[in-house]
């Protein structure tokens, strides 16, 4: 299956999880522009995307040690405990919207590994191409019609929107995941700079977002969409 076969459910879409702030989410066009067909499998992805990603920041942090997430009713597979409604209308109607941040407590995590807070950070993003994966096995088992259809788009939207989910996560500019994991991995003078950028992450996340389209940029195509394009080409040929 190319490409070509389904370019009528590439829209691009990220989102974003991790620390205190709401977790944000971006579209390129609000979802009420689509037509019935993908809006629907639209909705179905990203209810199944976004509530595995926060389940797996639970799960990893209590698996850790760390039972803050399971004392705010975290450690679910539930959409109501994890999507913040205002965030999810946001997110149909102008495009981008937030969802509710995972709680945890890095010193325990800290007191059980170094790395606790980068793995929390990091299961996040593996859990959406680990649903990316689990989702192209059908497809390359020859299980479903390579014709265009209700089931082929959704498993195409749904690979290619968590493929969009994990790269964009892993971009290190707080408050995505890959921030965290950069840090991680930084030397102290590193970290350091991190610390002193972090507070202006939103601004600048905003910023590569909105300003670097309208300036022809299109650094979430070069950092996102290209590389999530071409492992998809993986996963579905």
């Amino acid at each position: 299956m190319g490409l070509a076969q389904t370019e009528h459910v590439l829209h691009l879409q990220v989102g974003q999880h991790r620390g205190s702030p709401p977790e944000a989410h971006y579209n390129a066009e609000p979802m009420f522009n689509l037509e019935p067909t993908l809006l629907l499998t639209r909705v179905i992805t990203l209810v199944i995307a976004f509530t595995v990603h926060e389940f797996a920041h639970a799960w990893t942090a209590d698996q850790l040690g760390d039972d803050t997430p399971r004392l705010a009713g975290r450690l679910s597979l539930n959409p109501l405990v994890h999507l913040d409604l205002i965030g999810s209308l946001m997110l149909v109607f102008a495009g981008f919207g937030w969802a509710k941040p995972v709680p945890i407590n890095p010193y325990v995590l800290q007191r059980r590994t170094s790395a606790g807070i980068m793995i929390v950070a990091a299961a996040g993003p593996i859990s959406n191409m680990g649903l990316a994966i689990l989702a192209s096995l059908p497809i390359q088992m020859g299980l479903v019609d390579v014709s265009p259809g209700f089931v082929q788009a959704l498993l195409i939207d749904f690979i290619f929107l968590n493929l969009i989910l994990f790269f964009f996560n892993l971009i290190p500019i707080f408050p995505l995941d890959g921030e965290k994991v950069l840090n991680h991995f930084l030397p102290a003078g590193g970290q350091a700079l991190l610390a002193q950028i972090r507070p202006y992450g939103p601004v600048l996340l905003v910023a590569i977002i909105v300003l670097s389209s309208r300036a022809g940029l299109n650094l979430l195509g070069v950092l996102v969409q290209a590389p999530a394009l071409n492992v998809l080409q993986l996963l579905v040929t």
